[in-house]
């Protein structure tokens, strides 16, 4: 078996069995009335598009329309939610956020417990949320096509791509980056993923990514996996020395190489907690320069 396919494979059984311990506590987990944003941030925004957003797209060419689209949905029925922002352009290239669910969370529901829209369709972003699925092998191809399936319908900036998403959504983020499927991401900011440092160092690294970890300090489900995965892409960014500590609350590892700037960010509350530093998250993703790879 070519080493490619086997370390998808064990990527994916990893996947499976994180997703179904968490499986056992979903049902609990989400009664327990996970916090959601008010509808007013599930709301597209109007965008000031600049000189430096150069024309990208030949106008007709991505037929996406502006706002938001709740039909689309991948080749094997995954469906994802996608927010633009409200006076989308579609020749420019716009940077894109895919957010991935936590277990048994619809994209609609998602959007409201991430909260990123409003914000995000200010600042250009494209946003989409994809609907949570049982997670193997054959889940992760497909929730990594998504990034590709959006460049063929609005216009996209393929060099800067983001993952977010919380739990399930969290460890979907870390994985398909680590199996580079399709359009691989310039950053992510995964939230309470199911992925420790042991598990990890299984694993080959990928080409440099800028890495946002985040984890609740109390999380009793994967308890430390934060702290321990923040280190492992500090590894394999090339980060050099400990983290030092940032204004906002987060580790920044030092002396990384380019592309691959890492932060570990330690929040309050719960596994089930998102931990609403959007704020943040989008100033990330915006400090991101992909390189080519």
């Amino acid at each position: 078996m070519p080493a490619s396919s086997l370390r998808a494979r064990k990527v994916a059984v990893w996947v499976a069995v994180m997703a179904a311990a968490l499986a056992a506590l979903a049902v609990p987990l989400w009664r327990a009335g996970p916090t959601l944003y008010g509808r007013e941030e599930a709301r597209s925004e109007r965008h000031a598009y600049g000189a430096d957003e150069p024309v990208a797209c030949i106008a007709g060419s991505r037929l996406g329309p502006s706002g938001g689209s709740a039909r689309e949905e991948t080749p094997a029925g995954t469906r994802y939610l996608v927010k633009t922002p409200a006076n989308y352009d579609p020749t420019r290239a716009h940077p894109l956020i895919v957010v991935f669910a936590p277990h048994g969370v619809s994209c609609l529901l998602s959007e409201r417990f991430v909260g990123l829209t409003r914000a995000a369709t200010r600042e250009g972003f494209v946003v989409a949320y994809a609907d949570s699925r049982p997670l193997d092998a054959k889940a992760l191809e497909d929730l990594g096509r998504i990034p590709a399936l959006l460049a063929g319908r609005w216009c996209i900036d393929e060099h800067r791509v983001f993952f977010t998403g919380h739990s399930d959504g969290g460890t979907v983020a870390m994985a398909v980056t680590v199996l580079r499927k399709a359009i691989s991401p310039a950053a992510i900011a995964p939230s309470a993923a199911g992925f420790r440092g042991a598990d990890l160092a299984t694993y080959a690294c990928p080409p440099p990514v800028a890495v946002m970890v985040q984890h609740a300090r109390n999380d009793d489900l994967f308890p430390g996996f934060g702290r321990e995965s923040a280190a492992w892409w500090a590894a394999c960014n090339g980060c050099s020395g400990k983290p030092e500590p940032r204004a906002d609350g987060c580790l920044a590892y030092p002396a990384c190489r380019a592309g691959g700037a890492t932060l570990y960010c330690e929040s309050e509350g719960r596994h089930l907690d998102w931990p609403r530093r959007n704020d943040r998250i989008l100033e990330f993703f915006e400090s991101v320069a992909r390189l080519p790879r």
